[in-house]
């Protein structure tokens, strides 16, 4: 297997530089234009959802390259996600992000989040009336399977589930997840997660690998980070590609989005550092922080979750 890849429980192969599609503007043309561009750099792992908005337009460039030859089907690597109004139905969810995208099936489905809310809810930060109490995995994950079983998607698996979350997804499911795709960089490093995660041959892959810069979630302090700086200029690269490559050597698929090509040229190089064990101690010895997407979100809505914890563990 080459060194680029990660392989998953189901047999399939992971691309572990991977290029997300998330638009908040939902500007269909300029993502169209960055899928473009990025299969000609060389990536071939493409992430989405349906809250992102941008199903369509990935789909539209998928389904362009391979009609013109630049990249077949069996090259490239989609993942979408479940969005939390749809888990009754996961079936037609998929179904519907298939037809969207002009697809056969997927390379992989996630539950997107670990909350349900309510049939019809479109918005990602949805009103405290807006949730179901009952979360209702169980029968969630039930239709997770059926997908697979049906040939719409290759492998399954969730997004922003905790151990606890695993834990009991393993309790009672016929077929284990294959991917928890999480947030991950140097200063928020997942491990206790990580392990219980590598013990059930879960994949990690790590969305936000650089702290989200330039998002209202996000911020600058990874890529700013002195120590990272300092290992950058140590290997001659640049800050991003030190935390790209850290998420890549601890087994994960890092998730990145940028539509810049200087960019992506960028972040693809970090498949090419090596960094040392003295790199990786510096960067496990970094105080870590966790006031990212998951707090903007409480912060922003009356939901139920009060903190981080909650909405991250789902014990209220």
């Amino acid at each position: 297997m080459r060194s680029d890849m990660a392989r998953l429980r189901c047999g399939k192969t992971i691309p572990l530089l991977g290029m997300g599609t998330y638009c908040p503007k939902k500007n269909q043309e300029s993502t169209i234009s960055a899928v473009h561009q990025a299969i000609k750099i060389g990536y071939r792992h493409f992430d989405t959802a349906k809250i992102y908005g941008s199903e369509e337009a990935l789909g539209t460039a998928l389904g362009q390259a391979i009609s013109c030859g630049s990249v077949q089907r069996e090259d490239i690597f989609v993942t979408s996600k479940l969005w939390s109004s749809d888990h009754h139905d996961p079936i037609s969810a998929l179904t519907q992000t298939l037809k969207t995208m002009g697809l056969e099936y997927l390379d992989s489905y996630l539950v997107h989040w670990p909350i349900k809310l309510k049939p019809g809810v479109s918005e990602p930060v949805p009103k405290e009336d807006e949730f179901e109490k009952d979360l209702g995995i169980e029968e969630t994950w039930q239709g997770m399977e059926r997908c697979l079983e049906m040939g719409l998607c290759r492998s399954i698996g969730v997004s922003n589930f905790s151990s606890k979350k695993i834990y009991d997804l393993l309790d009672f499911a016929s077929v284990s997840p294959s991917v928890n795709q999480v947030e991950m960089h140097p200063l928020w490093r997942q491990s206790n997660l990580r392990e219980l995660c590598e013990e059930n041959k879960i994949h990690v892959s790590g969305y936000s690998p650089l702290g989200a810069p330039g998002n209202c979630w996000g911020s600058t302090a990874v890529i700013e980070h002195p120590v990272i700086k300092s290992i950058a200029l140590r290997h001659n690269a640049t800050p991003a590609q030190v935390a790209l490559r850290w998420g890549m050597s601890k087994g994960a698929s890092v998730i990145v989005k940028s539509f810049n090509g200087a960019r992506m040229r960028e972040n693809k190089r970090a498949l090419e550092i090596k960094l040392d064990d003295q790199d990786l101690l510096l960067i496990d010895q970094l105080e870590e922080w966790k006031l990212m997407r998951g707090d903007f979100l409480v912060n922003q809505t009356t939901s139920p979750y009060k903190s981080i914890e909650q909405l991250w563990d789902n014990e209220i």
